[in-house]
């Protein structure tokens, strides 16, 4: 009975995770799957049969039964031979040491504050923000017609009226939900009825507060709005940049040096690995392919970052994780391109945008090799290819917003979490939670331009998708569960490097716990 239910719930999982992903499973499909299930991770499976689908021009609205089978052998392969590193000898040829970095880093916005006066700064900062989204919410065919709140407001009663404005509050009860938006000369109330579509009232249980957005409405009463219809800013359909030389990058996040679970046995057998040390001829190939690593924050586990933090450190001083750190680092190949932006925990400002990791700190780093400090979040083209790098900490306010996104199920739903900030075209949308953001004139956590690959970290469970042409991606982390994880329901997935063919946006997921 149990291994039956074991089945059951492995295939509800997956059907899941089909969903989510956009599409759906047909019957003989759905046999195919049970039948697999008896004996294999289908999970995992169905992730590399989804990625592979994503690269399709034209993708498919149902994953068959021939889908299915067609991948079957490609994507069981990786479960058994490329998502354990495995220790069988085999020549190493270092293919990425013949190719030419190609490396443009995009942090042209600055990040320190340009005057005293914050309370101005604010103001110029969510000026900035409304200016930026709004003018990208105004190349949609579908908000055409839009109008200042000023002028709906002044409707008669019943007419049809299309606003922009930002998000000043926001009240949900069982059977409605309001909202109050302004713009630069006035405010009103949005009512978003039970009995409104279910995608918009779907739409507004996930709007933020501070986020700009359309709404389509019936004028009702005085300042009352009655919502027909939300649009987000959201991303357009796009074919992603590619590379042409097959190139590999290594996304990684949250190793914690200092941390007692920080899990250095792992980041050891990934590091011999990228000299060709270990694996089967296939992970050896993968390796040597390896040009890039990028690193989303949380270097290291910090000092003072929550209270009591010390009784959960392996190394209590700052300095000495950094330069711990380094000896780990300066390991890697010279050829391969490190670039390391900063996280919550690592030695800079917290307030976002973060600048780069301090080097009275990171000096060790600074001086082992050659590495590329960026900062948080941070824009890069390598091989042709678009990255937006953004630790994550925002994830956090995202997951008490969304109703299907919670600790307990991250395994499942963090690539959602992150979707809904390309979705609101700001990776920060909400002041005042979780995430301190600092008081610029200029809002940069605004995703202007939609990027080829979305890499963050922070939440340390791997997950990815292809959304819209654009690869979404969090890489987990090299940290095992730690009692406040433990308290919060979330397991972890640690010890995995998410390496991406940057010519075909594959995505590898290699696990190196023993």
């Amino acid at each position: 009975m149990q291994s039956s239910l074991s089945v059951n719930e492995k295939v509800k999982r997956t059907i899941a995770l089909i969903i989510s992903s956009g599409y759906q499973l047909d019957p003989e499909g759905l046999v195919y799957l049970q039948n697999l299930a008896k004996d294999k991770k289908i999970e995992d499976w169905v992730k590399t049969v989804i990625s592979r689908l994503s690269n399709l021009e034209e993708k498919p609205l149902f994953i068959t039964k021939k889908i299915l089978a067609e991948n079957v052998d490609i994507a069981l392969t990786t479960e058994n031979s490329d998502h354990k590193i495995s220790s069988i000898g085999r020549p190493f040829r270092a293919y990425a040491k013949e190719i030419n970095s190609e490396i443009d880093t995009l942090d042209d916005v600055p990040t320190m504050y340009s005057s005293p006066k914050k309370i101005n700064n604010f103001l110029e900062l969510f000026k900035d923000r409304f200016n930026k989204i709004e003018k990208i919410l105004k190349k949609r065919l579908d908000v055409r017609g839009a109008v200042t709140i000023n002028v709906a407001l002044k409707a008669s009663q019943k007419s049809k009226v299309k606003i922009i404005g930002i998000v000043m509050e926001k009240r949900e009860s069982l059977k409605n939900i309001f909202i109050r938006i302004e713009d630069y000369e006035a405010s009103a109330m949005v009512l978003i009825p039970s009995n409104v579509r279910r995608e918009v009232f779907e739409t507004a249980q996930r709007i933020f507060l501070d986020q700009v957005v359309c709404v389509e409405a019936i004028k009702g009463r005085n300042e009352l709005l009655i919502a027909s219809n939300l649009i987000n800013p959201d991303i357009p359909e796009k074919k992603h940049n590619t590379a042409t030389d097959q190139v590999y990058a290594a996304l990684l996040s949250d190793l914690h040096v200092g941390s007692k679970e920080f899990l250095e046995e792992a980041f050891q057998k990934f590091i011999q690995w990228l000299k060709g040390k270990n694996g089967n001829h296939k992970q050896k190939e993968i390796a040597g392919r390896v040009k890039y690593i990028i690193i989303a924050g949380d270097i290291v586990d910090g000092i003072g970052i929550y209270p009591n933090q010390e009784k959960d450190l392996n190394i209590k001083n700052v300095y000495e994780q950094y330069r711990v750190a380094a000896k780990l680092i300066e390991q890697i190949p010279e050829y391969i391109e490190v670039i390391i932006s900063p996280g919550n925990h690592d030695a800079t400002r917290q307030a976002l945008p973060q600048p780069k990791i301090l080097k009275e700190y990171a000096e060790p780093i600074y001086e082992a090799r050659n590495v590329i400090m960026v900062r948080n979040p941070a824009k890069m083209r390598l091989h042709g290819v678009n990255f937006l790098v953004y630790h994550g900490r925002s994830l956090d306010d995202v997951i008490r917003v969304i109703p299907e996104v919670t600790y307990q199920n991250l395994e499942h739903s963090t690539h959602i979490a992150m979707r809904q900030l390309l979705k609101v075209r700001h990776l920060a949308p909400t002041y005042g939670n979780k995430t301190p953001i600092a008081p610029l004139p200029n809002d940069a956590l605004v995703i202007d331009t939609p990027p080829d690959i979305f890499h963050a970290g922070h939440l340390h469970v791997i997950g990815y998708e292809m959304y819209r042409g654009t690869l979404i991606i969090n890489s987990g982390a090299w940290q095992s569960k730690t009692p406040f994880q433990e308290r919060m329901g979330l397991t972890p997935t640690p010890g995995i490097a998410s390496i991406v063919d940057l010519s075909t946006f594959n995505v590898m997921p290699i696990s190196f716990l023993s």
